[in-house]
């Protein structure tokens, strides 16, 4: 009973604050597709040097690949793991200071250009095979880590900003339920990226292996 009225509370706690932030979760998600085109659209500033370059590591992987690569799948999980604590460490950290507030947004945008910049240079060298490959290497992990860390934000936002408002301006109201709804978000969104990186760490090398066949000619 314990168990069933702790997650019928967290599910509540989670609609209110998603009821009560759609805007802030317009403007986040926004900035983050904006940052998704720029990260495509710095593929064309590429020069051809650069292109060839990377173009030769991505064929080295593809043979790596084909000729049976093994990973520590244990290790792969850890460091999946690790870099998805640090990003929203980083955000919850900056939730907590006025200061931080813009360089959340600074992150979320920077996310965006990093998938939009992968995403684009394997379609925009590769065509439909680069968009097979970004399908089954880059999507699967990203449907949970980009509303996951989506979510962090808008949570570190609306954090930021009741602080300006209740401390700073009006000088009332207690910090404590806003900083545990926070920290609690937080913390659901962890398990969620646990998730993600289980699928890095165990799961994702078997789809490439088995969709690097289909690219012959590339490497």
């Amino acid at each position: 009973m314990l168990e069933r009225g702790f997650m019928m509370n967290g599910n509540q706690t989670m609609k209110q604050f998603m009821k009560e932030n759609v805007s802030l979760f317009v403007f986040v998600s926004v900035l983050f597709v904006i940052g998704v085109v720029f990260g495509a659209v710095m593929v064309n500033a590429l020069s051809l040097e650069q292109k060839q370059e990377m173009s030769r590591h991505l064929g080295s992987f593809f043979q790596e690949v084909n000729g049976g690569m093994e990973v520590d799948k244990g290790l792969s999980f850890q460091q999946s793991f690790g870099m998805h604590m640090k990003w929203i460490l980083l955000i919850w950290l900056f939730g907590l200071s006025i200061i931080g507030l813009p360089l959340i947004l600074i992150l979320d945008f920077l996310k965006g250009v990093l998938i939009g910049f992968t995403v684009g240079y394997l379609i925009g060298q590769l065509s439909w095979k680069g968009m097979l490959f970004a399908f089954v290497s880059v999507a699967p992990q990203n449907l949970i880590i980009i509303p996951s860390l989506l979510i962090c934000s808008v949570s570190a936002v609306a954090f930021s900003i009741y602080m300006i408002k209740n401390r700073f301006i009006q000088r009332k109201g207690s910090m404590y339920q806003p900083f545990m709804r926070y920290t609690s978000i937080t913390l659901l969104m962890g398990v969620l990226l646990l998730g993600a990186a289980v699928w890095e760490g165990y799961f994702s090398l078997g789809l490439i292996k088995w969709v690097t066949p289909m690219l012959n000619g590339l490497y």
